[in-house]
């Protein structure tokens, strides 16, 4: 014999089964004809909605005005500065200059295919210089931040974030906390199946727990070319100034008031290719950069015009 369970349940597909037949019912749609028409109807209102403005790179004639450069062969990736001194940033190399002179003062070189790959961006902290770093082009994606004493110039600390989607291009601090990008690329050193459109933004405590994290604007991401961001810092207004690989300009976003994306604001014209830079926060309220140029292998420095406040 069936278990009473099953008889039941057998009895009640029979009955609908029955129900079906006499009545000819198939569902609430079959009864209700004017569904298509009101689905129709809430289709033809969203279309009427207003759409969003197309994201466009937009310029408002703000140019940053080159004030020095210096010729600095191991400065291929970025520079970190402080009140009396610039460090150029290579893949495994670390310089010492002077800011008045551009004299060398100091220096730390890595070896090749050592445990340093890939330095980046670099922000200073007292006597501590904190380089974002990857094993870019490797795979897996793997970063860490790597520490280095600026009087002594070796390294004392470093914290691994172990695998993760995208390579650390730079990390700082602002209010409180740590903000940081992971660069994804169009080419090689990625994770297969993604590309620069999962480059994120995010924000993490003092132990690194993340904490928030947004996207780039989709102007920013196609000015990239096969690669992503490689410096940004917050500015004394308030805004976030990102730079991307190649291209000879500032750009300047905000976190959102609604949503996952960084707001675009502006594009700042400046006189060094993307790559990682850094604030002069020892010019006495100046808006100095400290930037550089790969291809021209020189630290430039320049000061950033004030982004009107109704931007």
């Amino acid at each position: 014999m069936l278990p009473h369970l099953t008889r039941r349940r057998m009895l009640l597909g029979i009955a609908g089964a029955a129900g079906v037949a006499a009545t000819g019912f198939r569902g609430f749609a079959a009864e209700n004809p004017g569904d298509d028409a009101r689905r129709a109807a809430y289709r033809e209102w969203l279309a009427s909605l207003p759409a969003a403005p197309t994201p466009e790179l937009t310029k408002h004639g703000l140019v940053a005005e080159e004030l020095k450069r210096w010729n600095i062969m191991e400065a291929n990736q970025g520079v970190a500065v402080d009140a009396e001194h610039f460090y150029g940033i290579g893949n495994h190399a670390l310089v010492k200059h002077r800011k008045d002179t551009g004299e060398r003062v100091g220096q730390w070189f890595g070896p090749r295919e050592g445990a340093i790959i890939h330095l980046n961006a670099g922000w200073v902290d007292g006597e501590q210089l904190v380089l974002a770093h990857s094993n870019f082009p490797h795979l897996p994606m793997a970063s860490s931040l790597e520490t280095y004493n600026t009087r002594t110039m070796q390294p004392v600390d470093t914290y691994s974030f172990g695998f993760q989607l995208g390579s650390l291009t730079w990390a700082v601090r602002h209010q409180g906390f740590w903000w940081a990008c992971f660069a994804n690329y169009n080419d090689r050193g990625t994770t297969p199946g993604f590309d620069q459109r999962w480059t994120y933004f995010a924000k993490f405590d003092d132990n690194w727990q993340q904490l928030e994290s947004w996207l780039f604007p989709p102007q920013v991401i196609a000015t990239w070319g096969d690669s992503a961001s490689s410096g940004g810092d917050w500015g004394d207004d308030g805004l976030l100034y990102v730079t991307g690989h190649d291209a000879a300009e500032l750009y300047v976003l905000r976190l959102p008031k609604q949503g996952v994306t960084l707001e675009y604001v502006t594009t700042i014209d400046v006189p060094f290719e993307g790559q990682s830079w850094a604030w002069d926060r020892s010019a006495g309220g100046e808006r100095i950069i400290y930037g550089i140029s790969r291809a021209r292998q020189e630290v430039i420095v320049a000061r950033i015009p004030e982004v009107p406040s109704a931007r």
